[in-house]
């Protein structure tokens, strides 16, 4: 299995139509792999809290429609990244749009947690609620973004759910680049899942990105790492690695905690 993760620079300067036609030529220039992977937000830069409202798109909106055409000119799987959902109820969402390789709708995963503490996406953005996996051919998907690689609680879900392979876009800051490489591998450890895990480059609302999107094998071992610059970072996977070593080093076999409803006491 080929996976292409397209680490796209956020230019402040650069018209978010321009970029999307931009990415959109990116993913069809990964013709000839099974997965593609876009970075969360990108069309308005993760850290640009003054464009979400501006630049917000209805679920079928222009973002959705170029990267449905641009799946399957490419014939590829594509996780699109993120981008700011407005709901018709006014509510904004950073939301994720996975599509197969005909350019049908396969997924939508609306961000659970929301990072600003109490600022910025935090407050300008609602919470989704549900986890969602997405079964390809050779594996399944699990899907969450940027802030939520650190809630563990939230990967456990995705296993139990039959994740294979943990999809993360995001829009991760250079001064916390130590805290996403340590992080991506210790999900893919603790889960014995492959983690591929997707960041911008440039700089977002002066916000300089960590880029140094990574994959990382059930093992924990680094299979590939981006530079801090625009890049497409493309590493072949065996799927079945993740089976092979839950079998090998069965620890998810000895979960105890959040297995079972706690009993009454007293």
């Amino acid at each position: 299995m080929r996976a292409s993760l397209i680490q796209i620079a956020v230019d402040d300067g650069e018209p978010v139509d321009s970029r999307r036609q931009r990415a959109a030529a990116l993913v069809r220039e990964q013709a000839g792999a099974d997965l593609v992977v876009l970075p969360e937000l990108w069309t308005t830069g993760a850290f640009a809290f003054e464009a979400f409202d501006r630049e917000a798109e209805p679920l079928h909106g222009p973002t959705y429609e170029t990267m449905a055409e641009a799946a399957s000119d490419a014939g590829v799987w594509l996780h699109a990244g993120s981008l700011p959902e407005r709901d018709p109820d006014g509510s904004l969402y950073n939301t994720s749009l996975l599509f197969s390789p005909s350019g049908e709708p396969a997924a939508v995963y609306r961000k659970i947690h929301r990072f600003g503490f109490d600022r910025g996406e935090a407050v300008l953005m609602a919470a989704g609620r549900d986890l969602v996996t997405v079964r390809l051919p050779a594996t399944t998907l699990g899907v969450a973004t940027c802030y939520d690689l650190r809630f563990p609680e939230l990967f456990r879900g995705l296993v139990d759910a039959g994740a294979e392979m943990l999809v993360i876009p995001a829009g991760w800051p250079e001064r916390r680049r130590a805290h996403w490489t340590l992080l991506a591998r210790a999900r893919a450890v603790e889960n014995q899942a492959f983690v591929l895990a997707c960041g911008t480059a440039g700089t977002h609302a002066g916000v300089p990105q960590a880029g140094h999107s990574i994959v990382v094998d059930p093992w924990g071992e680094v299979l590939a790492e981006a530079g801090a610059g625009e890049e497409v970072l493309t590493v072949d996977l065996d799927p079945a690695r993740t089976a092979a070593t839950r079998e090998q080093f069965p620890a998810l076999k000895d979960r105890v905690l959040g297995l079972q409803p706690p009993r009454p006491r007293g």
